[in-house]
């Protein structure tokens, strides 16, 4: 007779854990908590551009390879039942064993100015708003330069410092590996996100290009002395490139 049967050392179902996660976020809420849990629908954990190149750009590094995998049961079974993404730091808590919650923190450098300079020259004029930059739609020269290992956005593993208070003293224990998911996940609806993680500000990316636009449109204007091309201002410019240009232009 195994062990399983008097309740000892017997493995949660994926069911039970699922179900032990829903009653823990609903009784968070119940006190007023401001939770943001990750939820995981099908069996992707990222589908969008930002989310799978997350993902993506982690499990290419070794030095996490070994624990990511137990970290994507946890996130998959809904146990990522806080996650909050700030400036350079990374909050959440994430369900264990029993009824365990621990508290996980990873601070994350921010990106240098050298390495944001080189991306924001390399990207400019190859994108036409900030609205498809947050979709991903841009040339695949562009995604080479954002996910370039050595001076792109996402970072690499010397760029976290994680902690959790969990009795593993591993570096990436698999509930730090389950919040690394989870962010992949959030990246799907706020890709922006991973811009405030690193300090940096992804209408940088597209401002320059737009002024530039701008400004060709007004030479052209003048060229043809076209009426209905001089009268063209920032705010007809910003409704078709789905940005501010006043703004845009003081922050340069």
């Amino acid at each position: 007779m195994g062990w399983g049967n008097y309740g000892y050392g017997r493995s949660e179902s994926v069911a039970e854990k699922r179900s032990k996660a829903k009653r823990k976020i609903a009784a968070l809420l119940k006190k007023g908590e401001k939770i943001a849990p990750v939820t995981i629908e099908g069996r992707k954990i990222a589908k969008s551009w930002w989310g799978v190149s997350w993902n993506r750009n982690l499990e290419l590094y070794a030095d996490f390879s070994n624990r990511l995998s137990r970290g994507r049961s946890y996130v998959t079974h809904g146990c990522v039942i806080d996650l909050q993404i700030m400036p350079g730091k990374i909050k959440a808590q994430v369900l264990g064993s029993g009824s365990s919650v621990y508290q996980c923190e990873i601070d994350i450098d921010a990106l240098s100015q050298k390495n944001w300079k080189t991306i924001t020259k390399h990207v400019e004029g190859k994108i036409s708003s900030l609205s498809n930059l947050l979709k991903g739609q841009f040339p695949l020269e562009m995604e080479a330069i954002l996910t370039d290992k050595k001076g792109g956005l996402f970072p690499a593993p010397e760029k976290f410092h994680p902690y959790c208070n969990c009795p593993d003293h591993a570096r990436l224990c698999k509930h730090l590996a389950a919040v690394i998911y989870g962010i992949g996940n959030r990246l799907d609806s706020q890709p922006e996100l991973l811009f405030v993680l690193r300090n940096v500000s992804p209408s940088d990316l597209i401002s320059k290009a737009i002024v530039k636009v701008r400004d060709n449109l007004i030479d052209k204007a003048k060229k043809v002395k076209s009426s209905r091309m001089l009268k063209l201002k920032d705010d007809d410019l910003s409704d078709l490139f789905h940005i501010d240009f006043v703004k845009s232009t003081t922050e340069l």
